[in-house]
């Protein structure tokens, strides 16, 4: 009996649309934190320091 080894098979299908859900996460997630940034730096600004 002999044995051969088949690699797996990805998860996703060809489209990959875990890939793409997690591009869109990150792409939010950056623009969530400049938004938080920006607010900050304007909050700041508004002190007068």
């Amino acid at each position: 009996m002999t044995t051969t080894h088949r690699s797996a098979k990805p998860l996703a299908g060809p489209g990959r649309p875990v890939e793409r859900a997690v591009t869109a996460a990150l792409v939010v997630a950056t623009l969530a934190g400049i938004g938080w940034l920006a607010g900050m730096i304007y909050t700041v600004s508004g002190w007068g320091l």
